[in-house]
């Protein structure tokens, strides 16, 4: 019977820890003002008739803070590259030199960096919801457990084991989300 509710416990676990991941793929798509190559990972290139994501048509570095470049791995690449970035719409203007592309990465706003906050924030719920649903599943299957004979102390205590798993789980987004905010909003 202990099995079952390692099991659940397991489950339970590896729902939250999926809610986390997720929340440091799309925190790390937020520009906080340094060139990343994560900030052109949404951008997808017409190679021979295939929409394909960019780094996998080319080499992407940023060589300081405040500039990406892409060395396409064909220099007849150069022009879709070019017309995928603007078309991604992200706010930035490439420079073709006839070998490389070269993204500068614009200084934030104050408002843009109050708006990435908040995307931050509303990511964060998004991961909460997402805790709490594994949690309430997790509950949900401890119950089912009790009306096939589980003895009730053991449900009792799967469910307190749950709720701290939970609790160390919105701790830890609320911690990641604190620390992006704080590279937000650092000029």
């Amino acid at each position: 019977m202990n099995e079952e509710i390692d099991f659940l416990m397991e489950a339970a676990e590896e729902g939250m820890e999926k809610a986390i991941g997720h929340l440091e793929r799309e925190l790390q798509k937020l520009r906080a003002g340094k060139a990343n190559p994560q900030m052109l990972d949404s951008v997808k290139v017409d190679y021979y008739g295939t929409l394909t994501k960019l780094s996998q048509v080319s080499n992407i570095n940023t060589p300081d803070p405040r500039s990406i470049v892409i060395q396409p791995w064909e220099k007849n690449m150069l022009g879709p590259i070019e017309k995928a970035i603007m078309a991604a719409n992200l706010g930035f203007n490439p420079q073709n030199d006839g070998i490389l592309i070269r993204v500068v990465v614009p200084p934030l706003t104050e408002e843009r960096r109050r708006d990435l906050v908040k995307k931050s924030k509303e990511e964060a719920e998004n991961s909460k919801v997402g805790i709490r649903g594994a949690r309430r599943d997790a509950i949900d299957s401890g119950k089912k457990l009790q009306k096939e004979g589980v003895p009730e102390d053991l449900v009792k205590k799967f469910e307190t084991d749950i709720q701290e798993l939970t609790n160390k789980y919105i701790a830890k987004v609320d911690k990641l989300v604190e620390a992006k905010e704080a590279d937000i909003m650092t000029i």
